[in-house]
C-alpha cells in the first residue's frame, strides 16, 4: 500500500479542509403564518403547503 514520501505540510491541509464546514440551513417563511420553514416541506406549525392544507395541526 503506497504512503507519502514526506509530511503534508499544515498549509496544505488546511487547504484541503476549507470545504468541510458545515453550511446552515436554509429556511424559508410560511407563506400562511409566516413562521420559518424548511423550502419543499410541509410547515409544521400551520400544515399548509403551497397554499393548501395538507396535514391537520393540533390546536393547544
Amino acid at each position: 500500500m503506497p504512503n507519502p514520501k514526506r509530511r503534508h505540510s499544515k498549509t496544505r491541509t488546511a487547504k484541503r479542509r476549507t470545504h468541510d464546514a458545515l453550511k446552515p440551513i436554509g429556511t424559508s417563511e410560511c407563506p400562511q403564518c409566516h413562521e420559518l420553514k424548511l423550502p419543499h416541506v410541509v410547515c409544521r406549525h400551520c400544515g399548509h403547503y403551497r397554499g393548501r392544507q395538507v396535514r391537520p395541526v393540533q390546536e393547544d
